[in-house]
C-alpha cells in the first residue's frame, strides 16, 4: 500500500469514525474511485479504528480514569458508578454480533449497494428521530434497558454505511438524552467495539507492511481527535439534521456512480 494512501485512508478514518455519516463508507468509496484494492480493506479499516480508539480515551481521560473509578470506588450503585455496566451491557450485542457476522461484514455487505442504502436508511431515520426533538437527559439517567437498547442500535453498525456513533446517538435521542449527552454516551460505548474490532482484526492484514498502517493510524488518532471536541460542541446548540441530509444524498451518489459504472459494486 502506497503511504500517500494509507495517510489519506487514515485522515478519511479520523475525520469521519465519531462523525454520524459512516467511516466504512467513506473509507470504501475513497479506495474505489481512487482504484485501489479493497484486499484487505475491513482488516485494514477495523486496526486504523485503534488510532480513533486512543483518541477517545485521551479526551474522556478524566472520566475513565478519574471520576468513574473514584465512583465505582466510593458507590458502585450511584448513577456514575453503574456507568461502567451499562458500557459493558451496551457492548455485549456488537459483540456477539461481530462473532455471528464476521464472514458476512467482510464480505457482501461491503458491497456498495449495501453501503448506499445504509447512508440513505439511516439518515432517513437519523432525521426523523432528530426532529422529535431532544430530551434532558444525562448518561447518569440511563438504566440497563437503556444501555441493552442503544447497545443493540451499535450492532446495527455491522453493517457498512449505517455509523456506529449515529446509529447509538439516534437511539440515544430516541431514549430523551440531550444531544450532547448522547453524543458522549456512544463515543464511551465505542470504546470496547473500537478496541475489540481493532485487536481481532490485526492478524487479518495479510502481507500489509506496518509503515502504513502506523501512518494511518497516527493520523487517524489527530483528526479522530479533533472530530470528538467539534461534534460535541456542535450538538450542543445544532441538530443533526445537516448530517442526515448530507447522508441522504451521498448515499444516492454512491448508488448513482454504481449504476454509472464509474466504480465497481
Amino acid at each position: 500500500m502506497a503511504l500517500w494512501f494509507a495517510a489519506l485512508l487514515g485522515l478519511v478514518q479520523g475525520l469521519t469514525e465519531f462523525l454520524p455519516i459512516s467511516s466504512t463508507a467513506h473509507l470504501k468509496i475513497t479506495t474505489a474511485l481512487l482504484g485501489q484494492s479493497d484486499a484487505s480493506g475491513a482488516a485494514f479499516t477495523a486496526v486504523i479504528q485503534l488510532g480513533s480508539l486512543a483518541a477517545v480515551i485521551v479526551y474522556f481521560a478524566r472520566d475513565l480514569f478519574i471520576d468513574l473509578p473514584r465512583a465505582m470506588f466510593k458507590d458502585p450503585t450511584s448513577p456514575m458508578g453503574r456507568l461502567p455496566i451499562l458500557i459493558v451491557i451496551g457492548s455485549i450485542p456488537v459483540v456477539i454480533g461481530g462473532l455471528l457476522l464476521k464472514r458476512h461484514i467482510e464480505g457482501p455487505l461491503r458491497s456498495l449497494y449495501v453501503i448506499a442504502a445504509a447512508m440513505v436508511a439511516v439518515g432517513a431515520i437519523m432525521w426523523l428521530v432528530d426532529n422529535r426533538g431532544a430530551g434532558e437527559r444525562q448518561m447518569t439517567d440511563l438504566g440497563y434497558t437503556d444501555a441493552l437498547l442503544i447497545g443493540l442500535a451499535q450492532a446495527c453498525a455491522l453493517v457498512p454505511g449505517t455509523s456506529r456513533s449515529g446509529a447509538t446517538i439516534c437511539m440515544c435521542l430516541a431514549l430523551g438524552m440531550a444531544r450532547p449527552e448522547a453524543a458522549r454516551f456512544s463515543f464511551l460505548l465505542g470504546i470496547p467495539a473500537l478496541a475489540g474490532a481493532g485487536i481481532f482484526e490485526l492478524k487479518g492484514l495479510g502481507a500489509i507492511p506496518w509503515t502504513p498502517v502506523i501512518i494511518a493510524t497516527i493520523i487517524a488518532f489527530f483528526t479522530s481527535l479533533a472530530s470528538i471536541a467539534w461534534l460535541i460542541r456542535w450538538l450542543g446548540t445544532h441538530h443533526l439534521t445537516p448530517f442526515a441530509i448530507y447522508r441522504i444524498i451521498a448515499g444516492i451518489i454512491i448508488a448513482a456512480l454504481v449504476l454509472a459504472g464509474v466504480v465497481a459494486a
